[in-house]
């Protein structure tokens, strides 16, 4: 008998499960896409009705790939990507679609709690400023907007809750979860300020029970197991933010690591214990001990995501080359146009807000631009500078936490998603100016939660395995003479958004 464990991730993009030994090494992996429902302007949703049916797939594809008795599994962790919010009545079953991270709906809420409630008051209670997206601020939109089907909110759930909803028959939410609930969650106690629950209006009843992300909060059912192919009993852990899942599993356990993911956002997360709060990041507690240490985290809202709207919008011939060649890889294509540019993109520049933007701007209203367009640009051209538009984004929120001289543990490493592009890495070496690594195992936010099944599960005592087993490949040191480049060229970038970000505001007016 052996003993293994397994672990369920849920981005904006699609979900995963993988199974892992107790020597943390990988013996089966699945994935599979869904769609983004993006139906109505700053709408940003998933049928939330196709997360259990493709995880049980998923589940069955893991354990005849790998080969093990369903006895063997001891331990399960989730994640997902966050914010994002699953609404379930009293059967279990979803009111609406689910809100992903790219929902940007809820812009009259935000304004309401800025004039009523204040920021300061907000950022003090959350270490966090207002948006318009944690899932409060959603539940406020949704009592404006659908007060009949309001009432039939039983708990507000993250995806990873649902699926844990799922498993255990519990509702519950994990402690790195508690930012993305955002308003009244009182980050540094970890509980939720009953006051500022009444002053909004949202009942405290709707909220889960919140556990430490390594704490046992249920086991499998007997309906769960029927379902997926598991057995009863399996224990199943309190579960953690995506970023971190894919950060602890390639090895971000101490003070300083630092660590990005080009998912479908462009995140860079560094981990550290103090409480004096960034008010331009996303600050919320991290896996290795979730309740005495932090991650501060970058975000641009379409990182990896850019890339897949062109793809799905301007590369019609590359897609179908793709259904005809089973080798053939659009992405890897559209690379290697790419990298035929030279730095700069030829005076093209992108700012990337497809959806608005986070860090550190927080923009609603922003939206794409692409400037210096002339006859002379081709479809490589935009490839490439919509990348250094990313990477202009990410160095925009980076260089904050670079010149605030809190403990950095370089290199950067780099993870998830669109890093797997090595000319992406090489702009973003060089815009940051700081030398970067690439972790070899990309299994990614599945694998930290396996590791963090296996903690729960008594298996394992803590995360180094994880800094045992990261490797990290292909390093790189920044270009000096690039990173002048980019600094004239990111000197545009935020020139730019300037100049437009009142007209931004204007467009939003007459779309209406």
């Amino acid at each position: 008998m052996g003993n293994y464990f397994m672990g369920l991730d849920y981005g904006t993009g699609g979900c995963k499960v993988c199974i892992i030994d107790e020597h943390a090494d990988v013996c089966a992996y699945a994935y599979r896409q869904y769609e983004i429902l993006t139906n109505q302007d700053n709408y940003s949703e998933h049928k939330a009705t196709d997360y259990w049916p493709l995880t049980c797939g998923m589940i069955k594809e893991c354990i005849k790939k790998a080969g093990v008795d369903p006895k063997e599994i001891r331990g399960i962790g989730t994640s997902s990507a966050l914010p994002s919010l699953v609404l379930v009545d009293r059967d279990e079953n979803p009111v609406h679609h689910a809100y992903n991270l790219m929902d940007r709906r809820a812009n009259k809420q935000e304004k309401w709690l800025i004039e009523h409630v204040g920021v300061q008051k907000i950022f003090a209670l959350t270490g966090n400023r207002i948006e318009d997206h944690p899932i409060l601020v959603n539940l406020l939109w949704e009592k404006e907007n659908r007060p009949e089907d309001y009432k039939k909110i039983y708990k507000a759930l993250t995806i990873d809750g649902y699926i844990r909803l799922k498993l255990t028959g519990k509702y519950t939410a994990h402690l790195s979860a508690g930012t993305f609930y955002g308003v009244a969650y009182d980050l540094k106690e970890n509980k939720f300020d009953e006051k500022m629950m009444d002053e909004l209006g949202i009942s405290m009843d709707l909220m889960p029970d919140f556990y430490r992300c390594e704490e046992i909060i249920g086991e499998v059912s007997g309906q769960a197991a029927l379902e997926t192919g598991l057995v009863e009993g399996i224990e199943v852990a309190g579960g953690q933010v995506d970023c971190n899942a894919g950060w602890i599993g390639a090895g971000a356990i101490e003070e300083g690591d630092v660590q990005m993911n080009l998912g479908t956002c462009g995140n860079i997360g560094i981990i550290h214990k103090r409480e004096n709060f960034f008010e331009d990041m996303f600050n919320f507690r991290y896996t290795s001990d979730c309740t005495n240490t932090y991650i501060t985290v970058t975000t641009t809202q379409t990182g990896g995501q850019s890339l897949r709207y062109l793809k799905e919008n301007f590369s019609d011939l590359e897609m179908a080359m793709e259904k005809l060649l089973p080798d053939f890889d659009a992405y890897d294509y559209l690379n290697m146009e790419a990298e035929k540019i030279p730095v700069g993109s030829e005076g093209l520049v992108v700012l990337p807000y497809l959806m608005g933007e986070r860090t550190p701007i927080w923009d609603n209203d922003a939206r794409g631009v692409i400037f210096g367009l002339s006859l002379y640009h081709t479809k490589a051209h935009l490839v490439r500078a919509m990348m250094e538009g990313v990477a202009y984004a990410l160095y925009d929120s980076f260089r904050i936490l670079r010149d605030s001289g809190m403990r950095i543990n370089y290199p950067l490493v780099m993870n998830e998603g669109g890093a797997k592009s090595r000319l992406w890495r090489r702009i973003i070496t060089d815009v940051l100016n700081v030398p970067t690594v690439f972790v070899k195992n990309r299994v990614g936010a599945p694998y930290g939660d396996a590791l963090l099944g296996a903690v729960a599960a008594g298996y394992l005592k803590d995360y180094s395995i994880a800094k045992e087993k990261a490797e990290y490949v292909e390093p790189m040191e920044p270009i000096p003479e690039n990173h002048e480049i980019y600094m004239e060229y990111f000197d545009v970038y935020k020139n730019l958004y300037e100049h437009v970000k009142q007209d931004y505001k204007v467009l939003r007016k007459l779309k209406k």
